[in-house]
């Protein structure tokens, strides 16, 4: 999979393509993404999505906090799994809302070679959404290319979308999270040093510096998988402000406490997928309290983890 940041060097030819922000590329995503590819590949024609960065959420209405499930660089390699050969992670700015969809096309056109569109049932693009289906269909009759439009995967009865998959995380309810997503819900970063609080009572947490544009679920106590250099390790994770430590600074955390592994992880890149919710974050009266129910949670996520094996 090649990730280009613009559309300069792209210069496809006959590209099957899908344009959209595809954030999480959950499986209503890989629903008409798939299929794409391997519908591309069996004509012999690249499989392209145009999708974009910031969010158009954040340039049009000013949004301000944590909103996306996946990087741009997540979002390509997951998009690569799905069998697209070129992403192109276009800036949206003004400028670029502002373009109508006969200009956008001509776009599509001119660096992928566009050959045939595929979009969902509710796509338009475009300024003001100006260029829905049937506009599009009229577009491909003058510039030729072809419209395949792709019906909206239903899951147990509602449609899979990105705003679902947030609202689920803002619940904690991550089990549901990853019926969506196809996948656990994951947030990676190198582990910088933290105040110790962790070694000094005897159980040490890995302090993750995670993208502060990521959505975190919940704050709560969650039974993990850590991934470490192709390795698969269980964790008991904090995700919150510590409230029993009043210090503590008001940005959340997100904290591991890696079963059965001893070693120096500080610089070291980690990835967690978060599988179970076990409870909410809480203050304990004393250190005693806490460190008792650590122990419990450390319990949990061995037995929670056990059965994901």
């Amino acid at each position: 999979m090649q990730h280009y940041r613009s559309f300069d060097g792209v210069n496809l030819q006959g590209a099957w393509a899908s344009v959209g922000t595809f954030d999480g590329v959950h499986r209503g995503h890989r629903a008409l993404l798939e299929p794409m590819a391997e519908a591309a590949h069996a004509a012999g024609a690249p499989a392209a999505v145009v999708t974009f960065f910031p969010h158009p959420a954040v340039v049009l209405r000013g949004l301000q906090s944590p909103h996306y499930l996946t990087s741009p660089e997540e979002r390509a390699a997951l998009l690569g799994q799905a069998g697209i050969d070129v992403v192109v992670t276009l800036e949206f700015t003004r400028a670029l809302a502002a373009l109508g969809a006969r200009e956008f096309i001509t776009l599509l056109k001119e660096h992928l070679g566009l050959r045939r569109l595929w979009a969902g049932p509710d796509f338009a693009l475009g300024r003001n959404r100006e260029g829905s289906l049937p506009v599009l269909e009229q577009l491909g009759r003058e510039l030729g290319f072809s419209l395949h439009s792709v019906e909206a995967l239903d899951l147990d009865g509602r449609q899979v979308s990105s705003s679902q998959v947030r609202a689920l995380l803002a619940e904690g309810r991550v089990r549901e999270a990853a019926e969506l997503l196809g996948r656990n819900y994951s947030v990676s970063g190198p582990v910088v040093h933290g105040d110790g609080r962790g070694h000094g009572i005897g159980i040490p947490t890995a302090n993750i510096a995670t993208w502060n544009q990521k959505i975190l679920p919940l704050n709560g106590i969650y039974a993990c998988w850590v991934h470490l250099d192709g390795t698969r390790i269980a964790a008991a994770t904090n995700v919150g402000l510590r409230p029993t430590f009043p210090d503590t600074p008001p940005a959340p955390r997100v904290e591991a406490h890696l079963l059965d592994f001893h070693g120096d992880l500080y610089g070291r890149h980690l990835e967690l997928e978060f599988v179970e919710f076990l409870r909410p974050e809480e203050r304990f009266d004393t250190i005693a309290a806490l460190v008792d129910q650590i122990h419990a949670d450390i319990r949990t996520t061995a037995e929670v983890l056990t059965h994901e094996r």
